[in-house]
């Protein structure tokens, strides 16, 4: 099947086959469900085993994981919470049909997440099996406040997900959604088709930093967009993959002056850097909210999430017309159990891989918050401190910038960096992007046998590390360069912190020597050019 077309007719698409089936496939082993029911992203290599960012389906301790940015390997707690809310459901399962008592599940799972983000039960989740996912469902419900099909307008088109350029113009993302159903990847999703404009936040001018006119680029698209007579889908930045912000809350309220009711907002903090006071703030302005559990906080990829305000939910569940390809993006389950009328339309599909990667999220951010919140920011802000002298002090690492308008009271935590994007040097040159990528390869393997230095330098370089992958970076009349990434996870914090501050002390310094070997080894795979003896072929190549 192609072309996004519903498999059911809308009225029989509850009843596919018995429960029966669905309760079997929770016997499916645990692994294996856990990379189930997404997008091919999550697939395993079938000789390495690991998925396209190099994270396998169960614990891998050995491992460092400062790759948050991008994915991390599933934790120990995070794998045996999995287990056991498998087992609870089975068991569930023998008093209620599975589609019921997953449901209740997915319920509580809602005001778990509300109540560990501190937000009001007003605000409604929807689940999906990704943050990209997540996209197609805020473009639906756009149309419904709007009114109309609207124009989305991307900022920060140059440093979100691959998947956005498709998504924001209601696009399949992918060759396959995550229900199984084959697609045309960047073929229109029936019903969602639509045109967006991307607007980068990377400054045009030689170099690398953020655009200093990115308040005025975002009015200026939404004033041109508005006057050619269509509403706009505004999907702003909060935090990007160079850890950046835009547009600013001034411009923000100049939108809501000037065009009332023309423009949604949804703000992409699918890496999840940001305080809870500031979510909080985005949702009581009426904006909705993309989330992942699987950047910061460290679950395993993929689990995605769109917040939103119950002013904008109620008007949700009164719309009578809906895009027929959605239904290939959801299941009924995914949307909350008050939008009655919504959730009539989609097929009773328990989505068992997005439902456990979200258990183990949620456990992740759990563990997080019940840090307190001095210690939480006190290592956040050593860290920082920590990992920019590091990159500073190192010959072969530039630092490329990162946010530049970040600190006010609701950033609580995140007043500080958590993501460290620097390019590489030989010789005092540029790096390639074919070598840094080889470099970022051959950080998560055994290196020891390409390395012929010392005892010490072979210790070093076996150490597997999963940093953030390669991002590109455009330079204007200069050769393309690309940035790896040291990102700072919830999980670095939870396995630090101690009620003994003199532990908590000795864990912390622990993390930034970890560090410090990362950075050797890649002194060590560029000094040796060792990193081209990684095979190509890697699952790391996105």
């Amino acid at each position: 099947m192609s072309g996004g077309a519903s498999r059911w007719s809308e009225p029989e698409r509850a009843s596919d086959g018995g429960s029966r089936y669905r309760l079997r496939d929770l016997f499916t082993p645990l692994d294996t469900l856990l990379v189930s029911g997404g997008d091919p992203r999550l697939a395993l290599d079938p000789e390495d085993r690991v998925n396209a960012y190099g994270c396998a389906a169960s614990p891998e301790p050995e491992i460092w994981n400062f790759a948050s940015a991008t994915a991390s390997t599933i934790s120990q707690a995070a794998y045996d919470r999995a287990a056991l809310a498998r087992e609870e459901l089975m068991h569930k399962c023998l008093f209620d049909e599975v589609e019921v008592a997953f449901d209740a599940r997915c319920e509580d799972m809602r005001d778990e997440l509300r109540g560990l983000l501190q937000l009001s039960p007003r605000v409604d989740v929807v689940f999906s099996p990704s943050g990209t996912d997540s996209q197609l469902h805020a473009l639906l419900l756009a149309r419904t406040i709007l009114g109309a099909r609207p124009v989305t307008i991307v900022v920060g088109a140059d440093q979100t997900g691959s998947g956005t350029i498709h998504t924001a113009r209601g696009h399949h993302f992918s060759s396959m959604t995550a229900s199984g159903v084959a697609v045309r990847k960047d073929g229109a999703v029936a019903g969602l088709a639509g045109t967006s404009v991307a607007l980068p936040l990377r400054e045009a001018a030689p170099g690398i930093a953020m655009r200093a006119d990115a308040d005025a680029a975002v009015l200026h698209a939404v004033e041109a967009t508005i006057a050619q007579g269509a509403p706009v889908l505004l999907q702003i930045m909060d935090c990007s993959k160079l850890g950046w912000r835009a547009p600013s809350a001034a411009c923000l309220d100049e939108i809501a002056r000037r065009w009332p009711r023309k423009v949604q907002i949804v703000v992409d903090a699918c890496q999840a850097r940001l305080g809870r006071r500031r979510l909080r703030s985005y949702l009581d302005r009426g904006y909705m909210v993309l989330m992942s559990g699987s950047k910061f906080f460290g679950g395993p990829a993929f689990s995605g999430a769109l917040l939103v305000p119950k002013g904008l939910s109620r008007s949700l569940d009164r719309g009578k017309g809906i895009a027929p390809g959605i239904f290939d993006y959801a299941g009924r389950c995914d949307w909350p159990v008050a939008w009655t009328a919504l959730r009539s339309r989609f097929e009773r599909r328990p989505n068992f891989g997005q439902w456990l990667r979200w258990e183990a999220a949620l456990g992740e951010i759990g563990s997080y918050y019940a840090v307190p919140a001095v210690f939480r920011a006190e290592m956040l802000a050593e860290l920082a401190a920590g990992i920019d002298s590091m990159i500073a002090l190192s010959p072969s690492l530039r630092s490329v910038p990162t946010a530049i308008n970040m600190g006010d009271a609701d950033d609580e935590e995140f007043a500080q960096a958590t993501i460290f994007p620097f390019t590489l040097l030989r010789d005092g040159k540029p790096v390639s992007i074919a070598e840094t990528r080889a470099v970022h390869r051959a950080l998560a393997r055994d290196m020891s046998e390409e390395i012929s230095g010392s005892t010490a330098d072979r210790e070093v370089a076996a150490q597997r590390c999963l940093i953030g992958q390669p991002v590109r970076l455009e330079r204007q009349d200069e050769t393309p360069q690309a940035a790896l990434r040291l990102c700072v996870g919830a999980r670095l914090v939870t396995e630090a912190w101690s009620p003994d501050m003199a532990k908590a002390r000795r864990n912390v310094q622990q993390v930034l020597d970890r560090i410090a070997h990362v950075l050797v080894k890649i002194e060590l795979l560029l000094d040796r050019d060792a990193a081209a003896a990684v095979p190509v072929k890697s699952a790391f190549e996105v």
